[in-house]
């Protein structure tokens, strides 16, 4: 039997972390994602409060499909606004120590929210990616996925397939080495350190023969237009950035995207990835658009 809603705003605020998760997964934007919870919120009091109601046996069921919807439709617009957009793409970094994107307890769990993930799934269609990220992140059988997406399970199996081998032939092979928090940190430390020193040879000694850098700055702040690759490269370009700073700015350490990273006020956020302990990949998002989550979060923690 299907009961009606007697408890909207109840109902909606239970089901809200679960929205904010899908759609920041599909969007990789958290403030495009709490736009979407809130119409999603809109789209549901217009449901319950009508004469009669809507009636609706499982909110979640139908909240989640409202919120992948939206997101389809943010999706098709966001595509051309990425082709436009200056410089390297990354996601808007956000805190995840305390769980603002669900429950990050393996290491499967972690790497639906990387930066690393996020940036590939760029490279999906919008229909493929609410596929693969209903099915990789949150665990929805076909048949619910179907449902949810007005698609047969056929359809939605052939998504999957084709969206879980893009993403497996871009990723990059698994790292030997990843420390644990601490001792992630001592590396970046020592790292800084160098960087810090103005010794070239000091730091190249640190970097991977292929190292790479990638920093987005949206074209609003000072940042490299495309990645920066290879020892001496990397290693010149950071040492440029460490002068015009000169060491001056808050530097603290926190989990973000499921990552250890370290977090300079009022620039950026750098994750650092390490490869038998020399860095093998570094990414810093510094436009400040995408700042603004992250820094309402630090400021109530």
């Amino acid at each position: 039997m299907i009961a009606h809603v007697t408890a909207p705003v109840a109902d909606f605020e239970q089901h809200r972390p679960r929205m904010f998760a899908i759609a920041y997964r599909m969007l990789g934007s958290a403030s495009e994602a709490e736009d979407t919870v809130q119409d999603a919120y809109l789209r549901w009091s217009s449901a319950v409060d009508r004469e009669p109601p809507e009636p609706i046996e499982h909110p979640g069921a139908w909240l989640a499909k409202v919120v992948t919807r939206l997101c389809l439709n943010r999706l098709t617009s966001a595509r051309a606004r990425r082709e436009e957009y200056v410089g390297p793409w990354l996601p808007e970094p956000v805190l995840t120590g305390e769980g603002a994107l669900g429950p990050l307890e393996s290491a499967e769990q972690r790497d639906s929210v990387s930066m690393a993930l996020l940036v590939l799934l760029e490279q999906l269609t919008p229909m493929e990616r609410a596929v693969y990220v209903l099915r990789e992140a949150f665990a929805y059988g076909h048949r619910e996925i179907a449902g949810l997406l007005d698609l047969t399970e056929a359809n939605c199996r052939q998504l999957y397939r084709r969206a879980a081998g893009r993403v497996s032939a871009a990723k990059a092979p698994e790292r030997r080495f990843q420390p644990d928090p601490a001792q992630w940190q001592s590396l970046v430390e020592g790292f800084l350190e160098a960087a810090n020193s103005g010794d070239l040879a000091r730091l190249e000694g640190l970097l991977a023969a292929d190292a790479r850098f990638v920093s987005d700055g949206g074209g609003v702040v000072s940042a490299a237009r495309r990645p920066v690759v290879g020892r001496g490269n990397v290693a010149r370009f950071l040492l440029g950035v460490l002068r015009k700073y000169s060491g001056e700015l808050p530097v603290s350490f926190a989990e973000v995207n499921g990552e250890p990273t370290l977090v300079v006020g009022g620039v950026g956020v750098l994750q650092v990835e390490f490869e038998d302990g020399l860095v093998q990949e570094a990414r810093a998002v510094m436009n400040p658009a995408k700042l603004e989550f992250i820094e309402r979060q630090l400021s109530h923690s």
